[in-house]
């Protein structure tokens, strides 16, 4: 069997689970469940990389800093989204190194804090749309607009929330670190959350966007400009399926990248589900990579013997 490298993005629901109050135990004890697939890849002597989701974690940050407000001074979303990097990242390195003690298995891990260079004039860097943070009423929303320079949308009837940046992302700056890394056979956790938005400015100098990236897309572009063969995309279904919701609802094995792109055109995957996934699936294979794998968390071990998933080619 030849060697491959892998991308296996972790969906939000691998770490925080929306049955739950996401208390850390709970994190630590979802993550443990989620890496499965990731052992089983590392049984058979592949390379991973591991990314993941933070869409919980960053609500719950942005909490934070709501709550401490006047107490201590406020931390932009990049840092945020660096600081659970970090955080994030030891999570599923501790609980991978558990894991694969508990398989006899020696593999180094390591988690680097990814920036993600994304283009200034993206049209969403104009037109946000993104929710994040804590919702608020709608009298507060004026006096949050003018004193914090907020953007707030009200988000289906449930409140106001501020609405960021989704920039595509254009580079992986750590690229060449992250691919050092691999061939010295570790297993690297990377581009949490879709990574650190930065931009480059004039001079050169990379400065932090007030963004947040979409993961699959960062997770495509990854593992294009690391070279990776597959990217897995664990999620909340088994396969991918057309008129989802539906008496004619039909689960796909597989598809090619044209269908895949003929679909997404047609309005068959949502902007707020699937739709990211298959367009990064579509980025992925145009960019050099050989398969895509879409699959559950808990049946990631029967995806990858082809029992499960659906399959996306060129």
């Amino acid at each position: 069997m030849s060697i491959k490298t892998y991308v296996v993005a972790l969906g939000g629901n691998a770490i925080t689970r929306e049955s739950e109050e996401g208390n850390i135990t709970e994190q630590f004890e979802n993550t443990r469940r989620s890496l499965s697939g990731v052992v089983h890849l590392i049984g058979q002597g592949h390379r991973v990389i591991i990314t993941h989701g933070n869409g919980p974690q960053v609500g719950n940050a942005l909490i934070r800093v709501e709550e401490t407000r006047g107490i201590v001074p406020p931390l932009p979303l990049g840092v945020i989204v660096a600081d659970l990097e970090g955080g994030m990242g030891y999570m599923i390195e501790q609980c991978l190194q558990n894991k694969l003690s508990d398989a006899r298995l020696h593999r180094e891990v390591t988690t680097v804090l990814t920036q993600v260079v994304v283009d200034p004039g993206d049209p969403s860097i104009k037109e946000p749309s993104k929710f994040v943070g804590p919702f608020f009423k709608k009298e507060q929303v004026e006096e949050l607009q003018r004193t914090r320079g907020w953007i707030m949308k009200e988000d289906k009837g449930r409140g106001y929330r501020r609405v960021v940046p989704s920039p595509f992302p254009r580079e992986i700056v750590e690229k060449n670190v992250i691919k050092t890394l691999l061939e010295a056979g570790g297993v690297v956790v990377a581009a949490g959350g879709g990574g650190i938005p930065v931009y480059r400015d004039k001079r050169g100098w990379l400065e932090g966007v007030d963004a947040v990236i979409d993961k699959d897309l960062a997770s495509a572009l990854l593992g294009n400009q690391v070279g990776a063969d597959i990217l897995m995309i664990l999620t909340g279904v088994d396969k991918v399926a057309v008129n989802f919701g539906t008496p004619q609802q039909k689960e796909l094995d597989s598809l090619s990248v044209d269908e895949a792109r003929r679909y997404l055109e047609a309005g068959e995957f949502p902007k707020g589900s699937m739709g990211p996934k298959i367009e990064a699936a579509i980025n992925f294979i145009r960019g050099g990579g050989q398969e895509v794998i879409i699959s559950s968390i808990e049946n990631a071990v029967s995806a990858l013997e082809g029992e499960t998933g659906t399959r996306i080619h060129p």
